[in-house]
């Protein structure tokens, strides 16, 4: 595009296209800070269709950043509970305390300001200042660099230091100056709907004419792929410990981080949140589940008759491949263990765990009535 009668003709194609067909989505209706924060961080790394639902929910607990702040850490997880990455959770709700604290529980109008808040990067801050405030703040994510790549014909890996540089670079310059906040969502929904990863709908692309990968027949080809980490297999035992009122034990999420955790330990794979007592599966699983039993509560096992193995639970987390065998215990009293809390079996799906852990207590809901009494 190098005229400005070339760029002016970009512009205008692209923002039709996206007045007339863009998504109807609940946080396209408003232009409350707040709630375009949270959907942009709710979007992080998951699809459209699983937000909405949590996005509704979270905001009829929490309309405002005071709400968010005042709550319990534990509700907050449970609300997010299923969409996974956790951290995001927890950050999010440290900014609504620095919004209350230091901002009187209004949201921050400058990028600058909003950067200073906890979980938010460039990314984030530039869309909320350009959709909520309608700031010159130009976005770039993976749909909108993918896009430019193809735009611009451009080969290498995008997520080299220098390309970023020179795509972040390429989307200000392309930044429709009147109106950010619809080109930035317009670029994304180019992204996510048109030029996708995968057999890019280039009949449909309302600026097919400026894309210079379509000419010389390479779109399909761009952005080259990157270089993958190889994929970990991870395989644990988990106790699922009921006594005869069918309550079982849950333990806790660790107060701080260790160098274990932040290398992918069990409690990290269960995203820092309560979890069944698990260890690592060296060997035989019934004699790691034994061993286990006596590591974690210093007394004898109970019989074998009263350790049921489960099938095993299958879970992906970014590079993992996790295998948890489950082994339902019948125990007369809970083992007692500092830190840890006692609930009801049945009731552990609608607390603020994993998506792992909800697995583990699914399976065993369904074989706890098959358990020797």
């Amino acid at each position: 595009m190098p005229t400005s009668r070339a760029l002016a003709s970009f512009r205008k194609s692209l923002l039709a296209w996206f007045h007339k067909f863009q998504r109807d989505l609940p946080w396209r209706k408003t232009k409350d800070p707040y709630r375009i924060w949270l959907s942009e961080i709710m979007l992080q790394q998951t699809r459209v269709a699983a937000v909405i639902p949590y996005y509704e929910r979270f905001l009829a607990r929490f309309p405002n950043a005071e709400s968010l702040a005042e709550a319990p850490e534990e509700e907050v997880l449970r609300l997010w509970s299923g969409l996974g990455y956790y951290s995001r959770a927890r950050n999010l709700q440290k900014a609504a305390r620095q919004i209350v604290a230091k901002f009187g529980g209004a949201f921050p109008e400058t990028r600058d300001d909003i950067l200073s808040l906890s979980g938010i990067g460039e990314y984030t801050a530039s869309a909320i200042a350009s959709i909520a405030f309608n700031q010159r703040a130009a976005v770039l994510d993976g749909n909108v660099a993918r896009v430019l790549s193809r735009l611009g014909a451009l080969r290498g890996d995008l997520r080299e230091r220098k390309k970023w540089q020179a795509l972040q670079s390429e989307a200000a310059r392309l930044l429709a100056i009147d109106a950010p906040g619809d080109w930035n969502q317009a670029m994304m929904e180019l992204g996510a709907m048109v030029c996708t990863p995968r057999a890019p709908r280039c009949l449909l692309c309302p600026v097919a004419a400026h894309c210079e990968a379509r000419k010389l027949g390479i779109a399909e080809t761009l952005p080259e792929a990157r270089k993958k980490r190889g994929t970990v297999d991870v395989e644990l035992i988990s106790l699922v410990i009921a006594n005869r009122r069918a309550e079982t034990l849950l333990l806790s999420p660790p107060a701080r981080k260790n160098k274990d955790e932040r290398a992918g330990g069990i409690p990290a794979l269960a995203s820092n949140l309560w979890h069944f007592p698990a260890a690592a599966l060296t060997g035989d699983a019934t004699l790691c589940a034994r061993k286990a039993w006596k590591e974690l509560f210093k007394s004898s096992v109970p019989p074998a008759a009263r350790m049921r193995r489960l099938a095993p639970v299958r879970h992906a987390v970014t590079y993992r491949n996790i295998s948890v065998h489950p082994f339902l215990c019948s125990a007369a009293r809970l083992p007692k263990l500092r830190g840890a809390k006692i609930v009801a079996l049945r009731a552990v799906t609608g607390l603020a765990i994993s998506s792992l852990t909800r697995k583990i207590a699914k399976r065993a809901i369904a074989a706890l009535d098959e358990l020797p009494r």
